[in-house]
């Protein structure tokens, strides 16, 4: 199976990265964290994003806050899919972040989810790798049904708390 490599521009966005490693364990994909800043440390995103293909990968996601350039960087150095997630920021609420991480010049596209958004990132490179991965397209589909379960649990009792 392919890897999904997960990129930070900070270890700030720690927490919304183990909701997109959480998730990824609970699908048996394989992973690899890094920090590389887009802006601090070019040199190391730009070489990971190159031997990504080489390595393993078959998603990249990239997350980073503010000017949020790391996932069109990433992006810019390979033709994997790249998934970026725009973290919020104390200054704008993660405005500045979704905007930098959605407006991608024609050829380098970044699909981009939620600010903040770890889990659907997760979530979409897992959907990417199943597309040549039946068991994973398998354990998608059961977790499509668990949180629908999930959910009509959860109607249940509320429509009971009114009745």
């Amino acid at each position: 199976m392919k890897k999904v490599g997960i990129i930070m521009g900070s270890d700030s966005d720690l927490p919304i990265i183990r909701k997109a490693t959480d998730m990824l364990s609970l699908l048996e994909i394989p992973f690899e964290v890094h920090v590389y800043s887009a802006h601090r440390t070019p040199d190391e995103a730009r070489d990971f994003a190159r031997s990504a293909r080489d390595n393993g990968f078959g998603v990249l996601i990239a997350a980073a806050g503010m000017a949020a350039h790391l996932a069109g960087a990433v992006a810019a150095n390979t033709t994997l899919p790249v998934i970026g997630i725009p973290c919020k920021s104390s200054v704008l609420d993660g405005m500045d972040a979704l905007l930098s991480t959605v407006m991608m010049p024609s050829g380098i596209p970044v699909a981009t989810v939620a600010i903040n958004g770890g889990q659907n990132a997760a979530l979409l490179a897992a959907q990417i790798l199943a597309l040549s991965d039946d068991a994973l397209a398998a354990r998608l589909d059961k977790k499509r049904r668990d949180d629908a379960e999930n959910v009509l649990k959860k109607d249940a009792a509320v429509s009971a708390e009114f009745q």
